[in-house]
């Protein structure tokens, strides 16, 4: 009876951890308040994660109504917070990590590095501006710096360390119009695959998740519906991705069915960049 038992209790335990792999960790989510960060943000609450929610200064109603709303889900365990951090300002990145480890009481364990702009007038090279050009750069590259830094300082060592950077498949695309953003994006990848070597022996993974034309704010500003609909027959499965597509990779890449995959680039988007 006691053996029977026994196996009842790991089964409980083993289907209780499966269905909540990331129960008891704390992640912290920049640009956590639309599009692609909102569904990431929202995806690893699902799976059982703590979450800091980082916004930039003119996004502090929908990062507070996010907190609220995951905060009255039913696995009140997983408690959100919405945190206030301009993500290439290292005093304010500090900030956010100190905040994530005073509301919760343990190092972060999963940074999911989504904080991201880009320019919608899509000029060509030879008319962008030193001061566009030094924007794109500040949040998309500056800032991946700046977060994986105080992630590589801070993250909890010995195992479920993550770090995760949004990229772009334009990297691969290398579409017109997008210098700014495809160059960022791309120092944004070779520093996290340099990273992940660094990171030898402390058991944190870093890895890049690179979308497609995902269908959000940030994808439809400055395109016409033309150009939109032709950019999703453009793809082999005829449609604009989803926010929820790429939030389904980032969970995956941030729980320990994953911890084999190292400093590698996802690409996700359908078939459109291969």
């Amino acid at each position: 009876m006691a053996a029977q038992i026994t196996s009842t209790e790991a089964q409980n335990s083993s289907s209780s951890s499966s269905s909540l792999p990331l129960n008891g960790r704390v992640a912290i989510v920049t640009g956590g308040s639309r599009g692609i960060g909102r569904a990431i943000a929202t995806h690893l609450h699902s799976l059982g994660a703590k979450l800091v929610i980082n916004y930039a200064s003119s996004n502090s109603t929908q990062a507070d109504q996010l907190a609220s709303e995951l905060n009255s889900c039913e696995n009140t365990q997983s408690k959100a917070i919405a945190v206030r951090a301009d993500v290439s300002d290292p005093e304010q990145v500090k900030h956010l990590f100190d905040r994530a480890e005073q509301e919760f009481e343990t190092q972060a364990h999963i940074v999911v590095n989504c904080a991201g702009i880009l320019d919608p007038k899509y000029p060509a090279l030879a008319e962008t501006s030193v001061e566009d050009w030094d924007k794109t750069f500040s949040v998309n590259a500056r800032g991946a710096f700046l977060v994986s830094r105080e992630a590589a300082r801070r993250l909890r060592r010995g195992g479920g360390g993550r770090i995760i950077a949004i990229s772009t498949s334009l990297v691969g695309g290398l579409m017109p119009g997008y210098g700014a953003y495809a160059a960022s994006k791309a120092a944004a990848e070779t520093m996290t695959k340099i990273l992940a070597k660094e990171l030898k022996g402390s058991g944190i993974t870093a890895n890049c998740v690179a979308p497609g034309p995902v269908a959000t704010e940030l994808f439809f500003a400055g395109k016409s519906e033309e150009t939109v609909k032709k950019i999703a027959e453009a793809c082999p499965l005829n449609r604009l991705g989803e926010p929820k597509d790429v939030a389904q990779v980032v969970g995956f890449l941030a729980g320990d069915a994953a911890e084999w995959v190292n400093g590698q680039v996802i690409r996700v988007n359908g078939g459109y960049v291969i």
